[in-house]
């Protein structure tokens, strides 16, 4: 049963994933379009750059003043965060598996 919550805890991380590629690449190219100083301080690989990632992680995307912006980097931000928590649980539940 452990084995199995850890693979559905994995699955969920594959459906973060999903959502992490639609909305974390939209909000680039809005960026991109509407705001380049942003953009620019993102760095060109932002895409899985760590610097943004840990930018739209801890949420400092709230000081582009844009609502149609934070409403695609919400999303993203959820996702990551799910794709992190669910990973993390599937890892615990499986080291939980093969403990003694």
């Amino acid at each position: 049963m452990t084995l199995f919550l850890a693979l559905c805890f994995f699955g969920v991380a594959i459906g973060g994933f999903t959502a992490f590629v639609i909305f974390w690449p939209l909000s680039l190219v809005h960026l991109r379009d509407r705001h380049p100083p942003v953009r620019a301080r993102l760095g060109a690989n932002a895409f899985m750059s760590p610097a943004a990632l840990a930018w739209l992680l801890a949420g400092r995307y709230y000081e582009v003043p844009d609502r149609q912006f934070t409403g695609l980097a919400t999303p993203a931000r959820i996702s990551l965060m799910v794709i992190l928590g669910a990973l993390a649980a599937s890892a615990v539940l499986w080291l939980w598996s093969i403990a003694p």
